[in-house]
């Protein structure tokens, strides 16, 4: 569990603060769309295909049932395999493996992903040097 709530972002310009904004983690979190859940799910299980669910939802910050919820749909939908450790003897063990199809799933989602941040980049840079321009604008009129 994150121990901060909420934390504050400053962004100074010239000695001079532009900008404060407040991201409150669990308002955050919940903004994440089907498509990144999926996404994170798909590079957690690629990466270690023996998370249980609730290091899932631990490692991702969503709850336990969104997590069991999205194996299900990742299941149903041929992206993901669950198999069980037969010669375990922790019977409850399973590991989850991408399929061929998840493979792909994961490749296609990971470059709309990319995508959709890089046009975000985009914005925010464009906006960080009218703050910029702005900002050198009202310290030359000081002068």
């Amino acid at each position: 569990m994150i121990a901060l709530e909420r934390f504050f972002l400053q962004i100074y310009l010239q000695d001079m603060a532009v900008a404060c904004l407040i991201f409150d983690f669990y308002f955050f979190s919940a903004l994440m769309n089907k498509r990144d859940i999926r996404l994170d799910l798909l590079r957690n299980l690629e990466s270690n295909p023996e998370y249980t669910q609730r290091e899932l939802s631990q490692e991702m910050g969503v709850s336990l049932g969104k997590v069991n919820y999205c194996m299900k749909k990742l299941t149903e939908k041929g992206l993901i395999k669950l198999t069980n450790f037969s010669r375990s003897s922790n019977k409850f063990g399973y590991s989850y493996l991408l399929t061929p199809s998840g493979i792909e799933e994961k490749s296609r989602l990971t470059f709309s992903f990319l995508k959709r941040k890089v046009i975000e980049y985009e914005i925010l840079k464009k906006e960080i040097n009218e703050l910029k321009l702005e900002s050198e604008e009202m310290a030359n009129e000081k002068r």
